[in-house]
């Protein structure tokens, strides 16, 4: 079919597109043992890291949510692209060019929507960062930047660039370039205008490039510089909602943060483009700012996935808004997603009210470090506005303010810290009776229902049964359950297949489907079998994602599919590299729980017949029972080698 990508332009972007380098755009990857890397997954909210990318394998599998599959799987799932749209995104990335079946390396019937709006973007990011050097009336924007301790370097380092005065600089330069108004509009760079006709959306403002996590403008933010008229729009105006720009998920500056929010465990949000852009001077580098709308649920999942928070490690999240009243009441909205962290929550603000921008240029770059310095536990900056707003030089003023704390209180997951915040409520109070406030906190309608500690704050869930924590768990586990010994055998001796078809060879192909137990795991050996069985994947020794990929397609049922992925991440049972010893002993040791098998049927039948009346079936059964006891010592002597 025309426009059909070849399937070997597929398999060299799966070769570039490195998969460990395209999900760490995304999610913040840790090593968490040999070839294994590991992070909060994307696609569902968690506090202990579940999601594993073994890049040996080219592979990503979730163990909470059992999302799993290849770098092209990943980025339509987390785009929500098709096949050839998550394909062409990952060459372009990746520097390969797409021939087209049919002819061609370029065809407007195959490409993306979304990779026609993103070049827009790119060339609109372009175009406005030229104009703020050339156009005659960018002096404004230049001057505004400039009064804000800010010279060119600093702006190209940012991408700020100028939208022009004239009502369709921007349209008539990207309609030039063959971009079409239904593509320009779509995307949110022109509007229709009351005449009809198109015009720019951002017009004599300095104009920010917003990216997502991967480095892709994906939208703008603009200020306005004609202060004195409110006929040209809002302060401030954001590209609006797109199939590219979706405001409650995306944070600027992320892309230029993330690297130092890895390193630090460390996220300071903000408030303001230039707050962004000050913090990173200042040497605060792991500053963001969400992008026109207040810190929500969907930025908290953001934050996250880049710190990798976890109760494995203590993170931080500073709000360091302005110290006006906006930015307090900013402060209190950040704090009714407190508890969705792990890490610890702090505000900092400026008793002053300048913003971080503003406190730079007044004080220098130590007073933007000192103020992130200087953050107060979010829910102890929560506590005092609350107390703030009634009179504590009454009785009924303090009963109030009490009450009023209350339910902030008992929202604190970690019941030592509970009960020490109830305690300092006291003090702030003026009590004077411990014993009062506490019973008046524990007695409160908010109260949780059990007032005993129910464990630190975030602490860590049972891990998934497939995971490789559950498979090191108790080896006395339930026959069939996830714990049978035979059943880790089993799994063991597939991961092997998967990970390492070169040391399998021909003995994995050799195994009987009888010697799984476990109907999944006979699945995914059919699945090896129809991909032309390990033996095929000597072929491909040196290119085990390719393998893998065999496998998964060989499949029609998506649960195996899921489960031949999440073979492909997990650790093996070893702490040395696998090699030819590990993987004989484990090939016997299957091989030897299919005879034990075989074996306890044989006694059974023997011990049923008498070698009186049928003497010829019981010596029969009888032979084959020391045949497979001498076979089963065999096996044994080879399993011998594994650890």
């Amino acid at each position: 079919m025309t426009g059909r990508i070849p399937d070997g332009v597929i398999a060299l972007v799966r070769e570039r597109a490195r998969i460990e380098d395209v999900i760490g755009e995304h999610v913040q990857l840790r090593p968490a043992g040999s070839d294994n890397l590991r992070g909060l997954c994307p696609f569902h909210e968690e506090k202990t890291p579940s999601f594993n990318v073994k890049p040996s394998t080219g592979v990503y599998h979730c163990f909470g949510c059992e999302q799993g599959g290849d770098v092209i799987r990943f980025v339509r799932e987390i785009d929500g692209l098709t096949f050839p749209e998550a394909v062409e995104r990952l060459a372009r990335k990746a520097g390969v060019t797409i021939t087209y079946e049919g002819g061609g390396t370029t065809s407007r019937s195959v490409v993306s929507q979304r990779q026609r709006l993103l070049e827009a973007h790119r060339v609109a990011a372009q175009f406005y960062a030229e104009q703020l050097s050339t156009a005659a009336s960018a002096v404004a924007g230049q001057d505004f930047l400039a009064t804000r301790g800010f010279d060119a370097d600093v702006a190209a380092h940012f991408g700020v660039g100028y939208a022009p005065q004239g009502w369709d600089e921007l349209t008539r330069h990207l309609l030039a370039r063959r971009f079409t108004p239904e593509e320009l509009e779509l995307g949110g760079l022109a509007k229709r205008g009351a005449r009809g006709g198109l015009i720019d959306r951002f017009r004599h403002r300095l104009v920010w490039p917003i990216h997502d996590l991967s480095g892709e403008v994906v939208g703008f933010g603009g200020r306005r510089l004609a202060d004195d008229d409110e006929k040209a729009g809002p302060k401030y105006l954001n590209s609006p909602e797109t199939p590219l720009f979706k405001k409650a998920h995306l944070l600027y500056g992320a892309d230029l943060a993330r690297r130092e929010i890895g390193r630090r465990y460390q996220v300071v949000v903000v408030e303001g483009y230039t707050d962004v852009m000050a913090c990173h001077l200042a040497g605060v580098a792991t500053a963001v700012a969400t992008c026109g709308t207040a810190f929500g649920a969907e930025h908290v999942g953001t934050v996250r996935r880049l710190l990798m928070d976890s109760d494995v490690r203590r993170s931080e999240v500073i709000f360091a808004f302005d110290g006006d009243a906006a930015g307090q009441k900013a402060a209190m909205r950040a704090f009714e997603h407190e508890e969705r962290f792990v890490a610890q929550t702090y505000v900092a603000v400026e008793p002053s009210g300048l913003d971080p921008c503003d406190l730079r240029l007044a004080h220098g770059d130590a007073a933007v470090r000192d103020l992130v310095a200087s953050r107060v536990p979010l829910v102890e900056f929560a506590l005092r506005q609350v107390l703030g707003r009634h009179d504590l030089n009454s009785i009924e003023g303090r009963v109030a303010a009490l009450d009023a704390a209350a339910p902030i209180v008992n929202r604190i997951k970690d019941w030592s810290l509970r009960q020490r915040y109830a305690i300092q409520l006291d003090r702030w109070t003026g009590f004077n009776d411990e014993e009062f406030v506490l019973r008046r906190v524990t007695e409160h309608p908010s109260a949780p229902m059990l007032d005993g500690p129910p464990g630190r704050r975030g602490g860590k869930g049972a891990g998934s049964a497939g995971s490789p924590a559950a498979q090191r768990g108790a080896r006395g586990g339930a026959a069939g359950g996830p714990d049978d010994p035979g059943v880790i055998v089993e799994r063991e001796t597939l991961k092997i297949a998967l990970q390492c078809p070169g040391l399998a060879g021909p003995m994995f192909d050799e195994l009987d489907a009888e010697v799984f137990t476990v109907p999944e795991h006979r699945a995914v050996l059919g699945a090896i079998a129809a991909a032309g069985g390990v033996s095929a994947g000597l072929v491909a020794a040196g290119d085990v994602p390719r393998w893998v990929g065999m496998v998964v397609a060989a499949t029609p049922h998506e649960s195996v599919a899921r489960l031949v992925t999440a073979l492909a991440v997990e650790s093996m049972l070893v702490d040395h590299e696998v090699d030819d010893g590990y993987v004989a002993a484990q090939l016997a040791r299957v091989q030897e729980a299919a005879i034990d098998r075989r074996i306890n049927e044989v006694k059974s039948r023997v011990q049923r017949l008498n070698p009186v009346t049928d003497p010829e079936v019981f010596n029969q059964a009888f032979g084959e029972l020391v045949a497979l006891e001498q076979y089963k010592k065999e096996l044994r002597g080879r399993g011998s080698g594994a650890t």
